[in-house]
């Protein structure tokens, strides 16, 4: 056979698309695009019909679209090559997504600060979007959410290790020995400390707080309260991408609002740490937590557990923090002595 023979055999295996030219329709920002309804049924469309004239493999590019009103070619932002395999797994109803990284699938914590960090065999849509959005840096948010909506599992595997299990992301699974699934750190945190200048019964306090961070555009991560008084974080992922001079006078100018409405202490340099697991047990990891946390003379400046159920939040300094994550994966992952708590031993 020769070589060009070689390739024409080769193509007549695979059909070749742009995503932007199979229904890919997105919003018109060109760079960090969401998908639109209408593209699930278009690429069934296209795919199904080239699929019944000749079964050959699609190969898709990934990270593109095109948008709705200008057609131009956009960008899917981060994680938009996982958003591609995703967007397709629920336009054809497949029984499986793969992703292939070059991890193991999704670990125990960042290997790049412990290396015993071991794969977690299965997690829930829940867990992961936690994870991710939390600083795993295996999946992203948003890519996720069409196989969530459309309920079909997401396997993550290593193309590097190609006989390794991988991680398997469902819409359930048994909890029913869960305690800990992984540590997530985000560093480079900043945090606010927000007290009401007006004291008890303000109507409408974390309102008028809230509506000022949507005024200029600024997400926040982990949110503490009580009726005078909020600690926030802020999303170092939509702040630091800014230009230096414009993150000072953001910042600057953030203090400024609140202090209109509020007293204002201003914190940075600070971590996340987020405990992702199953929170129906949250005291027994808390309680697992902050004795590891005490024994290395670490004092937790916020904690926060989130509305999904399966998150438990803290805060320390930057300084702290990868000590505290060493020391946490230990505990939890390494001794045999959760099972003894967990009688009350």
């Amino acid at each position: 056979m020769t070589r060009s023979q070689f390739f024409i055999n080769i193509s007549c295996l695979f059909w070749q698309y742009d995503a932007f030219d199979i229904g890919f329709i997105t919003t018109d920002d060109l760079t960090n695009a969401d998908i639109l309804e209408a593209t699930y049924p278009a690429v069934a469309k296209r795919l199904h019909g080239d699929w019944i004239k000749d079964p050959a493999i699609p190969i898709v590019t990934g990270f593109l679209g095109k948008g709705w009103r200008t057609c131009a070619v956009t960008t899917l932002g981060r994680g938009g090559s996982d958003l591609t395999a995703t967007t397709i797994g629920k336009a054809l109803g497949l029984r499986e997504i793969q992703v292939w990284k070059d991890v193991d699938g999704v670990l125990t914590c960042d290997p790049n600060i412990y290396s015993g960090a071991e794969p977690v065999p299965y997690l829930t849509f829940d867990e992961a979007a936690e994870l991710a959005y939390f600083g795993a840096q295996v999946l992203h948010p948003q890519s996720m959410r069409p196989a969530r909506e459309g309920d079909i599992p997401v396997r993550v595997k290593n193309s590097y290790n190609p006989n390794a299990p991988g991680t398997l992301i469902t819409k359930s699974r048994d909890m029913s020995k869960a305690v800990l699934t992984s540590i997530v750190l985000k560093r480079n945190v900043t945090m606010l400390d927000i007290v009401s200048t007006r004291m008890l019964g303000q109507f409408g306090f974390l309102a008028k707080v809230f509506s000022i961070f949507e005024d200029l555009g600024i997400s926040v991560d982990v949110v503490a309260t009580s009726e005078v008084s909020i600690s926030l974080t802020l999303d170092p992922s939509k702040l630091w991408n800014r230009e230096l001079i414009q993150q000072a006078s953001e910042l600057d100018h953030v203090v400024e609002e609140l202090e209109k409405i509020a007293k204002v202490n201003l914190l940075q340099h600070r971590s996340i740490i987020s405990l992702i697991g199953n929170v129906q047990r949250s005291s027994l990891v808390l309680e697992k937590a902050f004795r590891v946390l005490r024994m290395n003379s670490v004092n937790v400046q916020m904690i926060s557990q989130g509305a999904s159920k399966v998150n438990i939040s803290l805060i320390v300094n930057d300084s702290e923090a990868e000590r505290c994550v060493k020391a946490l994966h230990s505990a939890f992952f390494e001794e045999d002595d959760i099972s003894d708590m967990d009688r009350g031993h």
